[in-house]
């Protein structure tokens, strides 16, 4: 079964948490076919950790775990700390593919996406 586990940050503040929880629902609900389980994991502060998540997709009987990185910058944790822990569950679970996304911020069109929703508020005004 292919899956996608969303990863942000993890913050104190729940709300923020909930946002990507959220967000992960409304690509749950949008991606048909594609994935069978869509689900967000966290690298700090919040749960689940972005392992606990990788074991629960196994369990459930991910063949295939796409990872996507919900950050905006490539910053440590993208260019490291990400990448290391996909090498480890990798070790732990030889028979699951893992593929890690571009970032948020790396994607094509994310340019046009910032400004169509400026030039949309500026013209609400």
């Amino acid at each position: 079964m292919k899956t996608l586990l969303i990863i942000a940050h993890g913050s104190r503040r729940k709300d923020s948490n909930d946002e990507v929880r959220r967000l992960a629902d409304r690509i749950r609900e949008n991606s048909g076919p594609a994935f069978g389980l869509v689900v967000c994991a966290f690298l700090e502060i919040s749960s689940p950790q972005m392992d606990s998540a990788i074991a629960d997709l196994a369990e459930e009987g991910a063949t295939s775990i796409t990872v996507f990185p919900y950050f905006l910058a490539a910053g440590t944790h993208v260019a490291n700390d990400l990448p290391r822990i996909v090498d480890e569950e990798k070790e732990n679970y030889p028979t699951i593919h893992f593929e890690i996304l571009p970032h948020l911020g790396a994607l094509q069109g994310i340019s046009s996406l910032i400004l169509n929703h400026i030039y949309s508020s500026a013209t609400a005004e």
